[in-house]
């Protein structure tokens, strides 16, 4: 399946959809916004890239260190909040930002359904 509408809008639906998701965004391997969805501030986007493109890289470098295979996602719990980070290939990755509510499960279901979507597995 194709994503057949611009990936924008795409993130805004997923923002709009899932509960208690606040952020989201796609980013390139190198941390740069490549998408995001409506609500969050061009500077905001680029931060939020850069902190899961770093936690990505991390996450990914443990893998190799503990023959744990690929980094398919990465979440931190805040005291109100949520940050997810899911591999959508080697080159791309979405990242969620949810409220301290989201139903953690919902969210990482649908941004695998999502990540899956892109990369054309779905």
């Amino acid at each position: 399946m194709g994503l057949g509408k611009g990936l924008d809008a795409i993130l805004d639906d997923l923002a709009r959809r899932v509960a208690g998701v606040r952020h989201a965004l796609m980013l390139s391997g190198d941390g740069l916004v490549t998408g995001a969805a409506e609500g969050l501030a061009r500077e905001d986007a680029e931060h939020l890239a850069a902190v899961a493109s770093g936690l990505h890289s991390l996450a990914r470098g443990t893998g190799r260190q503990f023959s744990a295979g690929r980094v398919r996602q990465t979440m931190v719990e805040f005291d109100r909040g949520v940050l997810f980070v899911t591999a959508v290939d080697e080159e791309r990755c979405l990242c969620v930002l949810g409220d301290e509510g989201a139903d953690l499960g919902q969210v990482a279901y649908e941004m695998t359904v999502l990540a899956e979507r892109i990369a054309g597995k779905r």
